[in-house]
């Protein structure tokens, strides 16, 4: 239990951003899997409608620093190549 009212503040905050963190982080990698799934099944017109969907994703999270911003650029690049395969 915090002691003073700052440390109280504190951990409202943190997990107030950790739920926000955990939701930004499930959007992208629920997008990813949805992509990699029609993929996988030949399905490159549906996967192409989604790819906006993974990106605004990725870029929510990269700019609430949820992830770190090359990580962000490393899975769009990796998303990218694996639908050009």
């Amino acid at each position: 239990m915090p002691i003073t009212q700052s440390a109280a503040k504190a951990l409202r905050q943190s997990k107030k951003r950790r739920v926000q963190n955990l939701t930004r982080k499930e959007a992208f990698k629920d997008a990813l899997k949805k992509i990699k799934k029609l993929l996988s099944e030949k399905k490159a017109d549906e996967a192409k409608k989604l790819i906006p969907i993974a990106y605004k994703a990725l870029d929510k999270a990269a700019k609430t620093n949820a992830i770190k911003k090359n990580t962000a650029s490393r899975k769009k690049a990796r998303l990218m190549k694996l639908f050009r395969k």
